[in-house]
Formats: C-alpha cells, sequence, structure tokens
C-alpha cells in the first residue's frame, strides 16, 4: 500500500509540474534560463514592420522586469541601431529554437551606429542595460515565449 501511495504521489507531482510548465507560457512575458538560474521580463511584442520599426523609441523610461520582444517572419541577419531611443538597452538576439547568440550590452541613446545580431536571428529581447550581465544571460541561455515552437525548440511552452 505504501508503494501504491508513494507512486501516486510521484506521478501526480509530475503531472502539476508539467502543467506548470505548459501554462506558464504567455504572451506578454519571456522567460529565461541558463547555468546561471532563471528570470522573467513582461514584454511589449514588437511582431509587425511597424511596431519593429518604432521599437522603444522615444521612451524615457522602462521598469527593470520590462523589455520589448522583436520577432521576424523567418531568421534573418538582424542589425539594430539606438537612433531616437532614450534609455540604454541590452540586446539579446535569439535564433529560431529560442537559444541565444548574442548579447549585446549598454547600447548607448541616440547611437547611430549598426549593432549586428548576426545571421539566423529570429527574435531580439531589449531590457534595461546592465541587466543581462546581472543576471548573467549569456550565449547558449534559453528564451521561451510562444512564437517558438516546432520540435527544435531549446525550452517548449
Amino acid at each position: 500500500m505504501r508503494r501504491l501511495v508513494a507512486v501516486l504521489v510521484l506521478i501526480l507531482g509530475a503531472a502539476a509540474a508539467q502543467a506548470d510548465t505548459t501554462s506558464a507560457c504567455r504572451d506578454d512575458r519571456v522567460d529565461l534560463r541558463g547555468d546561471w538560474g532563471q528570470t522573467q521580463f513582461t514584454i511589449e511584442l514588437a511582431d509587425t514592420p511597424a511596431a519593429r520599426g518604432r521599437g522603444l523609441m522615444f521612451r524615457e523610461t522602462m521598469p527593470r522586469g520590462a523589455g520589448m520582444l522583436f520577432v521576424y517572419e523567418r531568421p534573418q541577419r538582424a542589425s539594430f541601431w539606438m537612433k531616437n531611443t532614450l534609455i540604454p538597452l541590452d540586446m539579446i538576439f535569439v535564433d529560431q529554437t529560442g537559444r541565444v547568440t548574442r548579447v549585446h550590452s549598454g547600447a548607448i541613446p541616440g547611437d547611430l551606429t549598426p549593432i549586428d545580431g548576426g545571421p539566423g536571428v529570429f527574435a531580439v529581447l531589449e531590457i534595461n542595460a546592465t541587466l543581462a550581465a546581472r543576471y548573467g544571460i549569456a550565449p547558449g541561455s534559453m528564451l521561451r515565449h510562444p512564437v517558438f515552437s516546432g520540435e527544435a525548440v531549446a525550452w517548449p511552452c
């Protein structure tokens, strides 16, 4: 009888953990994890050419736990600049599997120098400058959001 109870507890615990993992994905949030631990940001989604073009321009502040997720129709070379952007940002470039491929720290407000994310960029997460280093977000970290789907996703919803 004890074994049966123990097995049931394990099965129910695993099912609850799976339900928590699945229900954790939301359109207005990204989750990140790596060897450094796990964190999340409340995000605005920029998934149209107009929204990507506007980005975070002209904003004077952004809450610490907030960001913007730029999503492309397909993986491509992505390059950003800081024209009309008033707050310093970290840019986290992500491939189609949700794996971080590059982090650009401390983009300078108003700077017109292109910031190249490299080839194969599917999404870019912009957060306040210094937060990527503070949390340990680096290439190889994983990002989870409903826009990442398919069998090859590193951390599925």
